[in-house]
């Protein structure tokens, strides 16, 4: 019998409805005894997330069984994710109103391991993956409701002198991941509106030509301005994309909170808007395997007309099939492209949260099935970070976005003396205190690297408070 079937349990078991049960518990692996490795390798990650493998075991039993239990042939990257990936899912089926999916690639840096499937990433020298996400989020709340798809690829070199053709029927090319991931995830349930957004990395025609195809709902930022055709008639002289939208006058202004990537703050923005169709037919020479018909779509220019002095102009283009014909529309979409922040959040949950890049596996087989657990785990307290931040944060009960015993255990620590149970808001400063953030209102929220130890401090007394339980326990026996 090997480690992996005997998966010691050092801590107190959580209840049925545990993170890793609900996103684990359905997982099959060929043996009952796997699966249910899995779900106690989880339970401990999600108790310690941080720091390296060994430290996120806790000891040397529970590392060999994890090693095992990752290099079993069973045990794959799509193996591990099956049952998270159902439940997810089942929550968009069960969503009331829109379910957002959010299109994004990330690189995972492992240019210190050998592994010979690897592939070349950043200038060429590094060696990893490109992790293409696809997050299910409610855009109401920003909430994730878990991956509907992860997809990792190994970039392939280019051969030299390869032709259009060659390219365009290469199943290796990068371009085709966001096409990948749509038709991975299937089609959208009965009664559920589901729209791919995706930033400027999708702007595709292959893509585009893809979602209308499937009759699924995209809102894509445009990265090329590209020449379109004005109106959805068949006469008009052709223009290009941008100019053609800063031609007309704003439908309507509105101010919202906006997060500036240059000054790396969130900042009050005054925002115009206006919205047109276009048509956009396909590229003369044909990169990507589509049929070669125009597109019918709708242009959205969200723009800023008068940043504040020194700060650079605030300015999307957006690009969807649904009809955005009155100012309402227009602020939807907009607000819909304001959530897809909430899937960089994520790729911060997986690297400075999880050290996604930090694991030392010497084979593929381990390495990819450990990147599905450990991205599944990084929406925990990507959760936990985004309830945070809603108007309701400050009344909302902390226990209904985390266990009842760790708003207890947290309490209890900042507070010497009795105090009500915490808000999700209060739970989250004083998770963050925990880790060495101060709470003074001039350092801003805790950042990721803050609250991962905050939590990972957490565990450690929750364990402390099983291990307290369990000596009163062999007291009263004796």
């Amino acid at each position: 019998m090997s480690t992996a079937d005997t998966f010691p349990s050092t801590v107190a078991r959580e209840p049925a409805t545990s993170f890793a049960h609900e996103h684990f518990g359905q997982a099959d692996l060929g043996h009952k005894k796997r699966n249910g490795c899995l779900v106690r390798v989880a339970e401990t990650i999600c108790r310690h997330p941080g720091g390296t493998l060994p430290n996120k075991m806790g000891n040397p039993a529970n590392y060999k069984a994890m090693d095992e239990l990752m290099n079993r042939p069973e045990v794959t990257h799509a193996s591990v994710l099956a049952s998270h990936l159902r439940r997810t899912q089942e929550r968009i089926q069960a969503a009331q109103g829109v379910v957002l999916l959010l299109h994004d690639t990330t690189e995972l840096d492992y240019s210190g391991l050998s592994i010979p499937e690897l592939g070349p990433i950043g200038n060429g020298n590094g060696r990893g993956y490109l992790c293409h996400n696809t997050l299910a989020v409610d855009p109401e709340r920003r909430e994730a409701l878990g991956l509907a798809c992860q997809i990792l690829h190994a970039r392939v070199p280019v051969p030299a002198g390869e032709g259009i053709k060659a390219k365009r029927e290469r199943q290796s090319r990068e371009s085709r991941l966001w096409t990948r991931a749509v038709q991975a995830i299937g089609p959208v349930p009965a009664g559920v509106v589901c729209v791919d957004v995706a930033d400027r990395g999708a702007d595709i025609f292959e893509f585009l030509a893809a979602e209308q195809r499937l009759g699924r709902k995209a809102l894509v930022r445009a990265s090329q301005d590209r020449w379109i055709f004005p109106g959805h008639g068949s006469s008009g002289e052709p223009t290009r994309l941008f100019g053609y939208l800063r031609s007309l006058p704003a439908w309507g202004e509105q101010s919202k909170k906006i997060y500036d990537r240059a000054q790396a703050v969130e900042r009050q923005a005054q925002l115009a808007v206006v919205a047109a169709p276009v048509i956009l037919p396909p590229p003369h020479v044909q990169k990507g395997e589509y049929e070669k018909k125009p597109l019918l779509l709708w242009a959205v220019r969200i723009w800023e007309p008068q940043p504040p002095p020194g700060q650079k102009r605030l300015e999307w283009f957006l690009l969807c099939f649904e009809p955005v014909t009155t100012l309402t529309a227009a602020w939807q979409t907009s607000r819909w492209y304001e959530c897809r922040y909430v899937v960089e959040e994520f790729h911060k949950a997986q690297k400075t949260g999880c050290d996604i890049e930090r694991l030392q596996f010497e084979t593929e087989q381990a390495l990819q099935p450990m990147i599905g657990l450990l991205s599944v785990v990084a929406t925990l307290l990507l959760n936990l970070r985004q309830a945070c931040r809603q108007p309701d944060a400050a009344t909302r009960p902390a226990t209904e976005v985390v266990d009842r015993e760790y708003e207890e255990i947290l309490r209890a620590w900042r507070w010497a003396k009795p105090h009500a149970p915490m808000s999700v808001r209060e739970f989250y400063m004083a998770l963050g205190r925990l880790g060495g953030h101060m709470n003074r209102k001039s350092d801003g929220n805790p950042g990721w690297l803050v609250l991962w130890r905050g939590w990972t401090k957490l565990q450690s007394m929750l364990d402390g408070a099983a291990a307290e339980r369990r000596r009163r326990k062999i007291c009263r026996v004796t």
